[in-house]
């Protein structure tokens, strides 16, 4: 394992955290500075301002550190505008600059931003600052998993009725998807498992798998942005991550478990009922 020929990637990977920190502390003062004067009709401007000034900076700041052409960006805020989301083998930065923008606006304090790095569509690292509680997660290909770095991993449950799972009830209130959705949720807490939670950021969630706090987390219809960064943080820690019929995980598929253990993974896959949620990577 010493001797790997490839880059490690670690000036990259410095620097990732560098940025992390600095979009997390613009995403604090957003908040700080405008949510309390903020009327309801401007609670989406201020998100989409937000959300926008926050990935401009990172990408404007990882494009003038290693140069305009060196990397590929799959950023939440470009594909919203046009640019595609497609993953090749060059190496691509994948940013979510605020993830958790209904918590933001509350003040719920599990507001993410998520940066990850992949090089021949695979995950090198990725970095997930919680800003609001000031965590920052971070995990490198082979060289574990930590947080404000001291060591983090999963928990060692391996049955599922001592477990604390973690999912969301998405964006969509269509009465059918609310259905599906919370058909899979009764499944699960009639395993029994000890409690369902809803923490309300697909990135903090991972890194809550990651660290112990909580023993698995299933999702779908949410994107690679949103997976990214957590998914090299939990695979470091020791956890495991598949699709949600128990394949294999495909990060454009927005779909996902992640679990402390396998049999855990397995035994959620079985109880989801699942609905269409379409690909990253397809063209309009």
């Amino acid at each position: 394992m010493e001797n790997h020929t490839e880059a490690s990637w670690q000036m990259e990977y410095d620097f990732a955290v560098e940025v992390a920190r600095k979009a997390g502390e613009e995403i604090r003062k957003a908040g700080e500075s405008e949510i309390k004067i903020m009327t309801k009709s401007s609670t989406v401007d201020l998100v989409t301002k937000t959300d926008e000034r926050v990935e401009k900076i990172i990408i404007g700041s990882l494009k003038q550190k290693f140069g305009e052409d060196a990397h590929s960006f799959i950023g939440e805020e470009s594909v919203a505008k046009g640019e595609p989301c497609i993953l090749t083998d060059k190496p691509t930065w994948i940013i979510d600059p605020v993830d958790g923008t209904t918590n933001f606006v509350h003040g719920f304090p599990f507001v993410a931003v998520s940066i990850a790095f992949a090089v021949n569509k695979q995950l090198e690292f990725g970095v997930v600052y919680s800003c609001l509680e000031d965590k920052m997660y971070k995990a490198s290909k082979g060289k574990g998993a930590f947080c404000n770095d001291e060591p983090i991993q999963v928990s060692d449950v391996k049955d599922i009725h001592r477990s604390i799972i973690i999912s969301e009830h998405g964006t969509d209130r269509s009465p059918d998807k609310v259905n599906k959705i919370f058909s899979t949720m009764q499944k699960i807490l009639c395993i029994p498992v000890h409690g369902i939670r809803s923490p309300g950021s697909a990135a903090v969630n991972m890194c809550l798998v990651a660290s112990g706090s909580a023993d698995a987390y299933y999702h779908m219809g949410i994107h690679c942005w949103d997976m990214a960064g957590g998914a090299a943080i939990v695979t470091e820690a020791g956890g495991v991550i598949m699709d949600i019929s128990g394949g294999t995980f495909d990060l454009m598929s927005r779909r996902l478990i992640v679990a402390s253990s396998r049999v855990i993974a397995e035994r959620i896959a079985k109880a989801i009922t699942e609905f269409p949620v379409g690909r990253d990577d397809t063209e309009a």
